[in-house]
């Protein structure tokens, strides 16, 4: 590794991990290193909605999903914003996507929708809001995908309201 660094092909990002400078960083890029990191995580949250171009929002940190006792993954080059989750709820809507030849587990978009109803009080209701309608008028999900991953939350009753006046409105 030393002889492929001093021929300018790979640089260390830190102990045991290096970087191909031949191969241009993807926009998602920020999404790798936690993935690698911690293979059971999953990217949640602002940084889902962003991956699903669901937001207009640029969030400065990765929102990163872990298991409840999980201590979350040491990075160098990114932020992290670690997000504790239930076993269910943490295995629930992902889908698994290659980012840089990284497998990037990622939750779906309705359940990061339903996420960010959950997380409301740090994403902001707003975010909720314009992720719910985003999803919905984009056909990014179905109705009933929406509904199902909000009783996985167990945020059905808050989320409905929303829903059934978007569907009314886009009537």
């Amino acid at each position: 590794m030393r002889a492929l660094e001093r021929q300018g092909l790979v640089e260390q990002v830190s102990p045991g991990v290096w970087r191909d400078l031949r191969v241009e960083p993807s926009i998602h890029h920020s999404l790798v290193e936690p993935a690698f990191r911690a293979p059971q995580g999953v990217v949640c949250l602002l940084s889902a909605l962003q991956f699903h171009g669901l937001t207009t929002q640029q969030p400065s940190v990765v929102w990163f999903a872990i298991a409840n006792k999980a201590q979350p993954p040491k990075t160098v080059e990114t932020r992290l914003r670690p997000i504790r989750m239930s076993e269910a709820s943490l295995s629930a809507g992902v889908e698994i996507h290659q980012i840089e030849a990284i497998p990037v587990r990622i939750f779906c978009p309705a359940k990061t929708v339903a996420d960010c109803f959950k997380f409301r009080n740090q994403v902001g209701l707003d975010v909720a809001l314009e992720a719910l309608r985003d999803c919905y008028r984009r056909r990014r999900a179905s109705v009933a995908d929406l509904l199902h991953y909000a009783r996985i939350c167990r945020v059905a009753r808050v989320m409905q309201p929303y829903l059934e006046t978007i569907i009314e409105l886009s009537s």
